[in-house]
């Protein structure tokens, strides 16, 4: 009889306790969800997705506005938005996979790899162009919105014979050209294209089916439309881009739930192991001592309770975005947007503190 009275204030207290918690969490999204929409509407954000999980289960994912303003088709969380720099940690984990394989090395040069790239005056490691301490050069005049389909491999043209911006190890510099680079070393290594080693060996194994190439030349139907704010404040389509030579670095669209799948795999690995992926996770140094707050391809900080927090933040032609991965908290917050230039971290900034007591 003692037993089952014990069980019975087991399960009372259970229910209880589960209760509250779900409660708790319907007044934060509640709140959430207030907070998102008067942020779209101050930003004047067309569409925008947010999706949240916490201990590996969705508790938050809605769509905000529109995916195309002329039609009004509305987000949903289906919608796939450019991912922009987003694209570069989920690269990093393609790296992590073959590092796993022992096939690639952080540490090694990437001429290793390479052995064609021209030679620079400094040699370099696959970690350092990773961390944006290779010295290779980011965006110059009107690169960002190049509309030249090309492929990785002739991607590389554009800035394969300059000059290394400063000695590696040096200067956090950030590169976006330099996880082009990265890519290409991701294809010559596992001997197939990058894409579909992105999608064979990382997409499908996580169920992370709407993120893929962000093609320019074909229509896909998920996809949000692009927008800019004019020096007038008024809202227009933005110019079109080709992003498939910089897939690596910021081509790839996916939507919100799906970026929930990677975080959660950041917090607890099922497909690659653990060694390499918290190398992944660990601030870089400068060669005078001074952290860049950012390991391979992952921003590194800390929340209000001083836990971690691994990162990264997007900006790309219609699009700013936002992933946030809190290990401790088994929390991920997942922003898009179709809108260039936003203030996000307005945003994510409110919902961390509504999210993590």
């Amino acid at each position: 009889m003692r037993n089952i009275i014990c069980t019975l204030l087991f399960l009372s207290f259970f229910i209880a306790t589960s209760q509250e918690i779900a409660i708790a969490n319907a007044e934060k999204i509640a709140t959430a969800k207030e907070t998102a929409q008067a942020f779209l509407v101050k930003e004047q954000i067309p569409g925008m997705s947010i999706a949240v999980s916490q201990k590996g289960t969705l508790l938050w994912s809605e769509g905000f506005g529109y995916a195309d303003i002329a039609s009004k088709t509305k987000v949903v969380p289906g919608t796939q938005f450019r991912l922009a720099s987003i694209s570069k940690p989920i690269t990093a984990v393609g790296l992590a996979i073959l590092a796993d394989r022992n096939q690639l090395d952080y540490n090694e040069s990437v001429y290793t790899y390479l052995p064609d790239f021209p030679k620079k005056k400094y040699d370099f490691t696959v970690k350092q162009v990773g961390g944006h301490l290779a010295g290779i050069r980011h965006y110059k005049g009107n690169e960002f919105i190049l509309n030249k389909k090309m492929s990785i491999t002739e991607g590389l043209s554009i800035f394969k014979n300059d000059s290394l911006m400063s000695k590696p190890g040096t200067n956090y510099q950030y590169s976006t050209y330099g996880w082009n680079l990265l890519s290409e070393v991701i294809q010559q290594v596992a001997k197939v294209p990058f894409n579909k080693f992105m999608t064979d060996e990382l997409f499908r194994p996580l169920k992370m089916t709407h993120t893929e190439l962000d093609l320019s030349d074909q229509k896909m139907p998920n996809r949000t439309l692009f927008y800019i704010k004019t020096n007038s404040n008024s809202i227009v389509l933005g110019p079109p881009v080709s992003n498939e030579h910089k897939v690596a670095g910021g081509g790839f669209i996916a939507n919100a739930e799906d970026l929930l799948l990677f975080g959660n795999e950041i917090i607890h690995p099922t497909h690659i192991s653990e060694k390499n992926l918290s190398e992944l996770l660990v601030p870089q140094n400068t060669s005078d001592g001074k952290s860049t707050n950012y390991g391979i391809g992952f921003g590194t900080g800390t929340t209000k309770n001083n836990t971690p927090v691994y990162s990264h933040s997007g900006g790309g032609m219609g699009a700013t975005t936002y992933l946030l991965i809190y290990p401790k908290e088994e929390l991920v917050i997942v922003v898009l947007t179709n809108l260039s230039q936003v203030p996000i971290r307005d945003l994510t900034k409110k919902l961390e503190d509504l999210f993590i007591d």
